[in-house]
């Protein structure tokens, strides 16, 4: 199951961006990204920035703003930058990060620019407007009259913020109450519009009203609810609906006579039952909907699926194709903006570094050959220059020519015996010629001449647990969180380090993918053992699946758990490090959790033979390129007759429009909209006979239920499938199928063909 996201569209939407010269950014709090629609050749494209919990969004060309968590991001539009993101000279605007205000977590709804640019900000827990202050988190400017005094504690839901004239005009609440959390008591019909200035409340009895708009001389709302776009007379507070959508209604933006409605799923939890809309709507969506605002009619939509399942606010960017980036781009560090007195003072740079620099970027782009040539070009030129020398042989590597790699790291090295990185590049070139033996040695000797050279303990922990060598892989392993390219867990609490805490809470994090999370949460009963009380922290795909353990006592996802709420933390994949787990104790008992009740699904075809297939793994993991098969290569073995007694299903997502055209035609069935999180996935993949599929969390998860189940490995496969066995000590019911030869997937398509009629063979149908 992949993280990415999933969408469906009219054709009408992409060729409305199109015709209108603009694209939308979409804040989604629950999945945490921006998403950017844009439209190229009447083709819907998407790109996404990671950020903390994004929810309110504000434009003021060249300046937006979002408010992610406890802060206020302002980005701004340096068109000069768009035509060096790639591909290259396809971009009309680039957002980069400039300023970053902590606010502290008072949750930030809605958002908006004044005329005289000052930043205006729904503070929700504190039942206010704010501005920002340079000394303080922010500055309170206005609340309702009915919240006697500030405190941290949503009296109203104050969410909804509406400028009118270039200042605030309107807001929208949930309820009228002065106590904390009141408003949830009604919320289903105790919603407001306030007009600021006269504090007067324009009309109440509204169902979780939000994101007013004053446009076009009309006072507009969405009552999210009820799943509606209505206006609203301010003098009268009588209300007119324009539409009535299938998703819970929040953000919205306007273009000439068009609205942007966002929509959202409605989570099944207190806080959104007994609403108008889910008794309308049964089955919610969430994307984007286009609404014409003066026929009353919807005239195209995006629906997202995967991960994304609510949507918090739309804003047209008035730009038809822009980027924007993260505060990790490193499209950030090679780009500036400076006054054009102080760009004519600058000097002029060495002709080397310049080629040197030119280089660096066509590598840092993963343009490869190009960079190769390059820092050739740099070599000819100054032939002494050992850095280009250096970044050479590092490109080999990273282009996987393995003997180039070997060959130019060597003089490196001769040259500077003690050059760390070198020995680390030279190591993973060794190992990309599965030359183990050499490849440790070059890692021990990078670790000697930078003994806190973390990348280089990373990388022999990799082998050393390719290798089954768990005591010292998971030591060295360890070193992970000293790499630039690992977050590490941030709180006061101390990191548990093995001792004695059996009166205390340890809170344990997931880390890297899901599969990862799904293979180690097998320590957890272990653990529990040793512990008072364990909090689990996921992402949400992971948290029912989580739910499922009785060990577990609670799961929250992050950023939603209180500093005080435990006394020491782990990483999930610290576990078996603490726990001292080898080959020899390690816990391999299957099924290790049950499906909740919460994910259960509708059965499957009882009659036939269930047969689920995955194909593809993540496009942002970094070999992904090896261990993903095309669609059609991967079904190639399926013989015609196999499908008179074989059913076969498709847990890959998301599904391209090309490749659901192929299940179409193979007789395949995509269950991709049934895969709302792992727990639901695990229930479909209970129903399976057998599951194919190449190394992807669906692997894990179907080998954590003790499904039978095939791995497809590359020859450049991950540490935990270990070396030349086709079965595995993590899940018992797993066979694995692998590479002899690196790209070569047709030998091991054959066995799987020779297996599967063997299997059709054995089965009783």
């Amino acid at each position: 199951m992949s993280e990415a996201l999933g969408s469906q569209h009219t054709q009408s939407f992409p060729v409305f961006l199109e015709q209108a010269g603009i694209s939308l950014v979409v804040s989604t709090y629950q999945a945490g990204k921006l998403i950017i629609l844009r439209a190229q050749n009447k083709v819907l494209n998407t790109h996404f920035v990671d950020l903390q919990k994004p929810m309110g969004m504000a434009l003021k060309e060249p300046k937006l703003v979002v408010g992610s968590g406890y802060q206020v991001i302002s980005y701004y539009n340096m068109t000069d930058v768009a035509a060096k993101i790639e591909p290259a000279n396809t971009h009309s605007g680039c957002y980069l990060p400039r300023q970053v205000h902590v606010t502290g977590d008072i949750d930030i709804h809605e958002m908006a620019i004044a005329d005289d640019d000052e930043i205006w900000l729904v503070n929700t827990r504190m039942s206010c407007l704010c501005t920002l202050s340079p000394e303080h988190s922010v500055e309170p400017r206005w609340r309702p009259p009915f919240v006697s005094e500030y405190d941290l504690l949503d009296r109203c839901h104050l969410n909804g913020l509406a400028m009118r004239q270039g200042k605030p005009a309107y807001v929208t609440a949930l309820g009228q109450t002065d106590r904390a959390g009141g408003w949830r008591e009604g919320k289903a019909s105790g919603g407001l519009i306030m007009e600021i200035e006269s504090c007067q409340v324009i009309t109440t009895g509204l169902s979780m009203p939000h994101s007013p708009r004053w446009y076009q001389d009309k006072l507009w709302v969405l009552e999210s609810g009820a799943g509606t776009l209505a206006t609203v007379d301010p003098n009268t507070g009588v209300l007119d609906t324009i539409v009535e959508l299938p998703g819970f209604t929040r953000g919205l933006d306007f273009i000439g006579r068009y609205a942007l409605v966002g929509l959202s799923q409605v989570r099944e939890t207190a806080v959104f039952a007994g609403l108008p809309l889910t008794a309308r709507c049964e089955e919610r969506q969430c994307g984007v909907w286009i609404i014409d605002i003066v026929a009353r009619q919807i005239v195209g939509f995006v629906i997202f699926s995967g991960v994304v399942q609510e949507v918090f606010a739309v804003q047209i960017l008035p730009t038809a194709f822009p980027a924007i980036l993260s505060q990790e781009d490193p499209l950030l560090r090679s780009s500036y903006s400076l006054p054009d007195q102080v760009l004519n003072e600058f000097s002029t740079p060495e002709p080397s570094q310049v080629l040197l620099e030119q280089a660096t970027l066509l590598h840092r782009k993963e343009h490869f050959d190009e960079a190769i040539t390059a820092y050739q070009e740099v070599l000819k030129q100054f032939p002494e220059h050992q850095v280009a020398r250096y970044q050479l042989g590092v490109a080999y590597a990273d282009d996987e020519m393995w003997q180039q790699a070997i060959e130019i790291l060597e003089q490196v090295i001769e040259a500077q015996p003690t050059h760390a990185e070198a020995l680390n590049s030279l190591g993973h070139s060794w190992a990309g010629l599965f030359k183990w033996e050499k490849a440790i040695e070059c890692y021990e000797s990078a670790i000697a001449s930078d003994q806190q050279y973390a990348t280089a303990h990373f990388n022999l922990s990799l082998i050393l647990l390719r290798q089954g060598k768990y005591q010292q892989g998971w030591s060295e392993y360890e070193w992970r969180w000293h790499m630039p390219t690992f977050t590490p867990f941030r709180c006061p609490q101390p990191q548990w380090q093995g001792e004695a805490i059996s009166d205390k809470t340890i809170l344990v994090h997931t880390e890297q993918g899901n599969g990862d999370a799904i293979q180690f949460a097998r320590f957890l009963p272990m653990l529990s053992d040793r512990v008072n009380k364990l909090i689990i922290v996921c992402t949400e795909p992971l948290r029912l699946f989580f739910k499922a353990f009785p060990c577990v006592n609670e799961v929250r996802l992050a950023g939603h758990i209180q500093a005080d709420s435990f006394d020491v933390y782990c990483p999930l994949m610290s576990l078996p490090g603490l726990l001292g787990i080898t080959l020899d104790n390690l816990p391999a008992q299957v099924p290790y959790w049950r499906v909740p009740q919460e994910a259960a699904v509708p059965g499957l075809k009882i009659d036939t033979i269930k047969v689920g297939l995955v194909w593809a793994g993540s496009p942002n993991q970094k070999i992904n390129h090896h261990r993903s098969i095309d669609l059609e290569s991967f079904i190639s073995w399926i013989d015609p007759e196999f499908l008179n007694h074989v059913q076969f299903y498709s847990f890959q997502i998301p599904v391209s429009e090309e490749s659901k055209q192929i299940l179409g035609r193979s007789k395949i069935i995509s269950l991709d909209s049934d895969l709302v999180s792992y727990a639901h996935t695990g229930a479909l993949l209970s129903q399976m006979d057998l599951v194919i599929t190449v190394c992807t969390s669906v692997a894990h998860l179907s080998g954590s239920l003790a499904v039978p189940t095939w791995v497809l490995i590359s020859a450049y496969s991950d540490w935990r499938w270990l070396e030349q066995r086709d079965d595995s000590p993590w899940y018992p019911t797993l066979r694995l199928f692998r590479q002899s030869e690196p790209g070569d997937w047709s030998q091991v398509l054959r066995q799987v063909k020779e297996a599967f009629m063997l299997f059709l063979g054995n089965a009783d149908y």
